[in-house]
């Protein structure tokens, strides 16, 4: 467990304390609360990608306090094996650097990796609340008990008098010493395993140890061996209907006549009760050909900017009246800092829009069309589970894809414009690439034909595709449906989410829990 500040003033007023599931709403003010309770310290506190990570991938086990609609608490957990939770481990490895990546819906035991609580709310009796919280979860999953690694806040200052520490914290289990924190664990019924050396380095005041802690499930024998029902802690439907538009870039004369174009597959893939469509990159640049002559770089993003706002009402309007989420393929954006980047714009079918921008523009977007890059990459939570969005070149650096999965997300749109077929082939094996190390499914979506008049967009390659990992759940060739090149159609495939966890932990090769979180992992520094 992370370290928090030392007890503050109690707040005394009235109203109502209730502890409940996090939600990924809650997400901006879990960062705000984390940073509050760790600020001073050494220790860093969680991105809010982190913490849709945690939600993602095991909602139940993550649980705020709430008092007078102020967030005031949070406890995170997440389920892992026995055999990986009782040897020796370290905060980062065990919690896959704070995404809670290493959940295992299999997994016997709950592992604690967070209970931190406003300073100000330290007399509410916050966390034995949030300790009675996590038993009755881990009794309603009928595992076998909890494991963590405690704080020990007051050895630095003891540490010349008690050099062994364990000989320190033998003398708290018997009462001789006190820690206002292990013996707090002791009184809730956990035992004392062990001392864990290096556990957070940044825990100055522990020293960096950590106290291997377990509390037994009563209900549970410690040899039995009991059935129980999988609960993966996801949100998400048995199968979900993806299509993908292989899309033909050709000259309009209206803005009116490009909806229609889109509309027209928006409406096929509603036909056959899709849930995602996915629309290329740059094809708003279609819009440019209604001008009928050449402009500068300046003027085409000029040109662009004047249809955002009617492309996004048109595109929200379309998922509203399809009843289907929409990836809207990409569109360079005049920001109002004076950047330019090249957005994808997600249209949920309960009307919400959200942003993804591409982070890594290409020579030719920075030569053509003066685009920037994006700081941010977030799962985006949808009706079928959360997704992510990689834009072209992005799929090229699998640091983004593994950021995305450690954030929870099973499938990854790839909206693409490549001009030719090597530059097609770059995007499409490092996708499938990304499918198997992250073991998700990645959907591509290309241009095809060509846009006069429209600078950089002379000629487009394209083979549009679903693409899966490569194990016994998926087709033979990890591909679920692909297209035929340079040919304007769509590509339909239904993906079953359950697939994916049964590879991620059964599979012939189980790439995401077998990471060595010991010895690397993606430390994000963006939004």
């Amino acid at each position: 467990m992370k370290p928090t500040p030392s007890k503050s003033t109690i707040i005394k007023k009235s109203g109502r304390l209730t502890i409940r599931n996090a939600s990924l709403k809650d997400v901006p003010a879990l960062a705000a609360l984390v940073d509050k309770v760790y600020e001073g310290s050494n220790i860093p506190s969680y991105s809010e990608g982190a913490l849709n990570g945690q939600i993602n991938n095991f909602p139940e086990g993550q649980l705020v306090a709430v008092y007078d609609q102020e967030l005031v608490g949070y406890c995170a957990s997440f389920r892992i094996t026995g055999k990986l939770a009782l040897r020796s481990h370290t905060w980062v490895e065990i919690t896959g650097n704070g995404y809670a990546s290493r959940h295992n819906p299999e997994g016997d035991y709950l592992y604690g990796m967070e209970v931190c609580v406003d300073p100000n709310f330290r007399g509410y009796r916050i966390g034995h609340r949030f300790y009675i919280a996590r038993k009755q979860l881990c009794q309603q999953f009928g595992l076998k008990g909890i494991i963590f690694a405690g704080r020990l806040p007051s050895y630095a200052k003891k540490a010349k008098r008690y050099p062994d520490v364990e000989d320190y914290v033998q003398q708290i289990v018997e009462k001789k010493l006190r820690d206002q924190v292990l013996s707090f664990q002791l009184r809730n019924n956990f035992e004392v395993l062990g001392v864990i050396k290096n556990y957070l380095p940044a825990d100055t005041e522990s020293l960096g140890y950590g106290v291997h802690l377990i509390w037994r499930n009563p209900s549970v024998p410690e040899e039995s061996e009991i059935k129980r029902n999988k609960n993966f802690g996801g949100r998400v439907q048995e199968t979900v209907r993806v299509g993908t538009v292989q899309y033909k870039m050709r000259k309009v004369n209206s803005f009116e006549e490009f909806t229609s174009f889109v509309e027209y597959f928006v409406d096929v893939i509603a036909d056959y009760n899709g849930d995602f469509v996915v629309f290329p990159e740059l094809f708003t640049l279609q819009l440019l050909s209604i001008e009928d002559q050449h402009l500068s770089p300046a003027e085409s993003i000029e040109a662009l900017t004047k249809y955002t706002d009617r492309f996004t009402k048109a595109m929200r309007d379309m998922a509203l009246r399809y009843n289907v989420n929409i990836i809207g393929g990409t569109h360079p954006t005049h920001m109002s800092s004076g950047r330019v980047e090249n957005i994808s714009y997600i249209f949920l079918r309960d009307g919400s829009i959200h942003k993804q921008p591409k982070i890594h523009p290409t020579p030719d977007e920075v030569y053509w069309w003066n685009i920037e890059g994006g700081d941010t990459l977030n799962a985006i939570e949808t009706d079928c589970g959360p997704i992510g969005v990689l834009i072209c070149y992005d799929a090229e650096f699998p640091e983004l894809s593994r950021h995305l999965a450690d954030q929870g997300v099973y499938m990854i749109f790839v909206p693409f414009c490549t001009a030719v077929r090597q530059g097609y082939l770059r995007v499409r094996y490092c996708s499938q690439a990304r499918a198997v190390e992250n073991q998700v499914y990645v959907i591509m979506s290309g241009n095809v034909g060509n846009l006069p008049n429209v600078a950089n967009m002379d000629v487009q390659y394209a083979q549009s595709c679903i693409l899966t990992p490569c194990d016994f759940p998926f087709d033979r060739d990890g591909i679920a449906a692909d297209t035929t090149p340079n040919v304007e159609t769509i590509a339909i495939a239904d993906l079953r989410p359950d697939s994916l966890r049964t590879a991620r932990n059964a599979g012939t090769v189980q790439n995401l829990k077998d990471r060595r979180h010991d010895l690397y992992s993606v430390h994000w520094r963006g939004k």
